[in-house]
């Protein structure tokens, strides 16, 4: 199973390179991030007519995730976070797709910090954290792909010094996201990509994309009943892709 993680920062606009990665790529599971749409507005007949199956949480102007499942409708499990019911931003959504649950997931930016933004970044990453949890206890094979908006490590960031009080590096969110690797999470990418500088994520600012002047702040974290299978990981370069 090919699962590819896609932020968009608006299916709109980006609507022609997506089906262009799905024509060429032909993923198993995609799923994406910043959608940026109301849920009438998705589209869905454009995907569909592509070959795959979709649920979507959408969101007017900021957020959304979708899941899209290839020749197959995904059979939604979740839609967002338990623990704050006053939270209308939509930034997880789950399916059952294959014989896997795919949690697909933008997390909070948080910045600027310190700060209401920040704040909420730390308590979502809490709940998030519960969800994961229970996927563990259950014992099924899980993906929980998406942004994360976290860079792990100093490995992942091309001038860590440059980072360490903003909210994507800061100690407290790298911490959140070190307990999920303690929890029993395997991160895909490093997994097989040990020591190697990878990102997913450049500035539009400095020829910052021509200097590989990057982040990796996009992960696919897999459970334990999938780490036989994980085959590679890594970050697909194609214009259409970016």
């Amino acid at each position: 199973m090919k699962i590819v993680t896609y932020n968009l920062n608006g299916i709109t606009a980006r609507l022609g390179a997506l089906l262009e990665l799905l024509e060429e790529t032909a993923p198993d599971v995609v799923c994406l991030q910043e959608l940026k749409t109301t849920d009438e507005n998705f589209p869905a007949a454009a995907l569909e007519k592509a070959g795959y199956g979709a649920i979507w949480h959408g969101q007017k102007s900021w957020n959304g995730v979708a899941i899209l499942a290839r020749g197959c409708e995904p059979v939604e499990t979740r839609r967002s976070l338990h623990g704050a019911p006053a939270d209308l931003q939509s930034r997880y959504i789950e399916a059952a797709v294959g014989g896997v649950i795919v949690g697909c997931l933008y997390t909070p930016n948080g910045n600027p910090r310190p700060g209401p933004k920040f704040s909420y970044k730390l308590a979502w990453l809490e709940r998030f954290r519960g969800r994961a949890q229970s996927l563990l206890m259950a014992g099924v094979p899980a993906v929980l792909a998406g942004d994360y908006n976290i860079i792990p490590t100093d490995l992942d960031v091309y001038v860590p010094e440059r980072w360490r009080e903003d909210a994507l590096f800061h100690a407290s969110v790298r911490a959140a996201y070190a307990q999920l690797l303690d929890d029993g999470w395997t991160d895909a990418l490093r997994n097989r990509h040990p020591d190697e500088r990878i990102y997913t994520f450049w500035k539009y600012l400095r020829n910052a994309y021509a200097r590989d002047a990057g982040l990796r702040i996009d992960h696919l974290l897999i459970s334990p009943p999938l780490r036989p299978r994980l085959q590679d990981a890594g970050v697909d370069l194609a214009p259409g892709a970016l």
